[in-house]
């Protein structure tokens, strides 16, 4: 296919190894699941409130994920890229933070073949999409991740969202990466349900109505599963252009609709409001019910609240 490597993809020394990878222990699910995840501001890391908690106890529920696939905010390009690195870096893109956030390393290697799939996917799908082989982690892949898969013992690729995206263009984005499910790859969509960054509130103000109410509408039309009032979420939900003054926070949670393409139910994982304006509201899909995993527990709540 014209753009994407004709050559066998090379096999890291660290998936050469005789030792079957942990992943490769587990029973592997029908399907990976589908993660939105609000990683709020890169402190997040080092503060990990209710939310990062309750994704550490759903990581323990996860069984036969061979990759995560990443769409953050905070790889924006023209068209679509895909990393194809197979030791990305930790990237630290932020400044005026505590010195601890930039010693804060997410060690998890990549894995080339399925990026070249991904990448495939998207070329079919009609997307103008390319490799990108040295890419590293950004902080919206990483942070969270901390938390749902602290062990980094599973690789990790992320897909760029274009500059030109709508919303409409982020649900077909998901819908291009679903296949990918079915081979093992767990999708996270990771932004923010609120990201009015103007308005953060450093003093004990309380949380703002707006973003309450946001948050209450988006929680209600994801769970009534309308996909097309999400896309139109700018003209139909309360304080859309308060909430996101711009989008690019927002469509990770479109890529993940669209990635689940209605297929299975959603649990709320409750994260409270940070910062008096930054909801931490996040969702899983198809999360198995059990999960006979040494070491990992067997029960899944229907939402963690």
């Amino acid at each position: 296919m014209p753009g994407l490597p004709q050559a066998q993809p090379r096999v890291s020394s660290r998936h050469r190894r005789g030792t079957p990878e942990p992943w490769h222990e587990y029973p592997a699910m029908t399907k990976a699941p589908v993660f939105f995840i609000s990683h709020s501001a890169p402190t997040f890391a080092l503060e990990p409130g209710k939310l990062g908690g309750r994704l550490s106890v759903l990581g323990k529920k996860l069984c036969g994920v061979k990759a995560v696939l990443v769409v953050s905010p905070h790889w924006q390009t023209d068209g679509v890229k895909v990393m194809a690195n197979e030791s990305p870096a930790t990237l630290h893109d932020f400044g005026g933070f505590p010195r601890p956030l930039y010693d804060l390393q997410y060690p998890a290697p990549g894995h080339l073949q399925f990026a070249v799939e991904a990448s495939q996917l998207l070329v079919e799908a009609g997307f103008k999409a390319s490799l990108d082989d040295g890419r590293g982690l950004d902080h919206g892949a990483w942070v969270p991740l901390l938390h749902l898969l602290p062990a980094a013992d599973i690789p990790v690729f992320q897909v760029s969202l274009p500059h030109t995206l709508d919303a409409a263009g982020a649900l077909r984005l998901g819908r291009t990466l679903a296949p990918l499910r079915q081979r093992g790859v767990l999708l996270v969509g990771s932004g923010s349900m609120t990201h009015n960054l103007y308005e953060i509130r450093q003093s004990a103000a309380g949380e703002a109505a707006y973003a309450r109410e946001f948050t209450s509408w988006v929680r209600e039309t994801v769970l009534a599963d309308a996909a097309h009032q999400l896309a139109d979420y700018r003209r139909l939900a309360p304080h859309a252009e308060r909430s996101h003054p711009t989008e690019e926070h927002f469509l990770p949670l479109l890529v993940a609709i669209g990635a689940n393409g209605g297929e299975s139910a959603v649990q709320v994982i409750e994260g409270g409001i940070t910062y008096g304006v930054l909801s931490m509201e996040s969702y899983v899909w198809g999360l198995a019910d059990r999960c006979a995993v040494p070491g990992r527990s067997a029960d899944c709540a229907n939402s963690l609240n």
